[in-house]
Formats: C-alpha cells, structure tokens, sequence
C-alpha cells in the first residue's frame, strides 16, 4: 500500500536499524564493567546521564510483565524500567500525515535506539546490567509502565500525553538490576480533559476512536479500533492525525490545561489551526470535515507478517497449479527478513 518513496524511505530505515536492534537484542548478555557500590542509590545519575544524551522524559517504575509480547516473554532479564521519551521535531510533526512527517517519526525512533544503548553502557560502569528494549523491536505495550513512572497519561487517542511534549515522542525502556528508586504516577487532569476534548475521536480519518471508554484486558480506555486505523496508516504516510489534532501535542499542557481550568473550553477546538489536515489525493478537511473511503478499503490483510506471506504464497500455488523458480527465491527471501525483524538475528534461508 505504500506509494514507492514510503517504500524505499522503510526500506533503508529498516538497514540502517537493523544494527541498533540486534546490539539492543544481546545488551542483557553484556556483563558490567565494575563492580556496584553497595548501598548506592544510582537513580539520579542514570537519569541525568539519560537527559544529558537528549531524552526529554526519563522514570523509574517495576518492569510489569503482565504487559510482555507472548515473544519475549523469556528474554527479559531485569525487574526495574527506565522509561525513556525522546521528542521528535515539532514542526515536522506538524505537517502530519506527511513523509517529512516520518521522516521525524524513523528518524526519531533511530536516534534513541543509539542514545538507549549509550545509556546501557554507562549502567554497566556503574556495575550493573542493562538490557535495551530496542523501540522497533518492543517487549511489551510501555505505556502503561510509563504512567506508572509518573510520565504522563493514556490519552483518548491511545497515546501518552506526556507533560512536556504530549503525545509527540518515541518510547523505549531499558531494564536493569541497578540500585534505583521508583517515581509514582502523576495524575495530570488527562482523563477529565479527554472526555470533554473529543477532538481526535472526532477527527480521525477512518473513524478508529471512540467516545465512549470501554474495559478491555483489565484497564478501562478508549479503545482503538484497528481495523479502521491500520489501512489508513499504511495508505497515508503513516496518518498520525490523531497526533497532529490533539491540543496538548500543538500547544503544550501548561497552555491548553490552564485554558481549560479557566475557562472550562478546549484550546483550538472547532479551528483549522488546530483540527484542519490534508491527505495526499484526497484535499484538505476542515472541522466537521472528513474523508470518505470506498468499502473495499479496509479490507486489510490479519495476521502476522509471515502468516500472510504463507497465504499469498498459498493463494499463488492455487491459482497456478505451481510455483516457479523466482516465486519459491522471493518467498524464500522474504520469509528470511520477515523472520530476522522478529528474533534479530540474520535469518538468510
């Protein structure tokens, strides 16, 4: 569904990662470098370390594995979370849905990947082991450890709103056996506001969001519908607008809370500053405007990557009796990447 610069911009994003994934992938192996003092708390130095690399929200909470990806349920080693947050560009994240827009996205996602295994090292000198949950490559759904850590909140838009930069960044954890005390939830008024805000239920494209919050796996949230947001995602650079159209993303939650407390209205709500995007192909839509989509479009594949693959490969041998040469070498081929993005080791077949 990507259109050929999206493809390619992936492409060499998933190269260049590659090695950040697979270094975060063995960081739990790596042995400290000194012994730990005993007794010493390390909290305030791992964090000011953390700020100093350029992470914009750092805390410390218990690694919760009730939240751990079925697939890495026997690879996490350490039962304390750094909660790491770094913010991508504003003004590019202003253009959503766009590819400068992703390009903050990937670009943001590559540069902590390089910070987070920066910070393992400097855990490790200290005397203490620190295993990198590479953020393309998660162990677990963080955000509800970083509401834990006093981060910020789950917003309408199934985003952290955090204090400094709203739903504007890219998470990671890094786990660890270090000495740390942890930081407590901060209630920042998001629940209250969201409810009343409704501005990105409003205003997604493929009408994913709900109004109303529902109880699912144990937490009480907005649920996101995902076969609603998917196709859209994967057609529109990423879409995002959920993002762009959130008050507390745009203008900061200092302005857009202390607006609310005074005056009991939504910052922007019901303007083109706010609300008013543009799809490539489609044109720009206003407040109370949206795009329409055929049936067909979201009729999406389900599954993982290599299930669909086996059925595409499946399908293609139905309607042709066979496979050819060059069919088996791509499916081959594909297969191999498929299966090295989700263990991190190189799985050429």
């Amino acid at each position: 569904v990507y259109t050929g610069e999206m493809y390619e911009y992936r492409k060499q994003h998933d190269k260049d990662n590659k090695p950040l994934i697979e270094a975060a992938f063995v960081s739990g192996d790596i042995k400290p470098e000194a012994e730990p003092i005993v007794g010493k708390d390390v909290t305030e130095e791992i964090r000011k370390k953390a700020r100093e690399l350029g992470f914009g929200e750092v805390g410390f909470t218990k690694y919760d594995r009730r939240y751990t990806y079925k697939s890495k349920k026997g690879w996490v080693k350490y039962e304390h979370a750094i909660c790491l947050a770094l913010e991508q560009d504003y003004w590019q994240t202003q253009t959503i849905p766009s590819m400068q827009a992703e390009f903050a996205h990937f670009g943001t996602y590559e540069e902590e990947g390089a910070y987070a295994l920066e910070l393992a090292e400097f855990i490790r000198s200290l005397g203490y082991g620190a295993q990198v949950h590479s953020p393309n490559d998660n162990s677990a759904a963080y955000i509800p450890m970083f509401v834990e850590a006093g981060l910020g909140q789950l917003g309408a838009n199934g985003q952290l709103l955090s204090p400094h930069f709203g739903s504007r960044a890219r998470l990671m954890i890094i786990s660890t056996d270090a000495e740390v005390t942890y930081d407590e939830p901060v209630d920042y008024g998001i629940h209250k506001f969201c409810e009343q805000c409704q501005v990105c239920v409003n205003r997604c494209p493929g009408r994913a969001l709900v109004k109303e919050k529902v109880w699912w796996r144990g937490a009480e949230k907005h649920k996101l519908m995902y076969d609603r947001c998917r196709p859209v995602m994967a057609t529109y650079e990423g879409c995002g607008v959920c993002m762009l159209v959130c008050p507390i993303q745009r203008y900061g939650m200092p302005s857009v809370m202390e607006h609310f407390v005074e005056t009991g209205d939504i910052l922007g709500k019901g303007t083109h500053n706010l609300e008013g995007f543009e799809i490539r192909g489609k044109g720009y839509f206003g407040p109370d405007e949206l795009p329409s989509f055929d049936r067909g479009f979201f009729d999406f594949p389900h599954g993982t990557k290599d299930e669909w693959l086996f059925d595409q490969f499946k399908k293609k041998l139905e309607e042709r009796g066979s496979a050819s040469e060059d069919d088996a070498k791509e499916f081959a081929d594909e297969l191999a990447e498929i299966l090295t993005e989700k263990t991190g080791y190189d799985a050429g077949l």
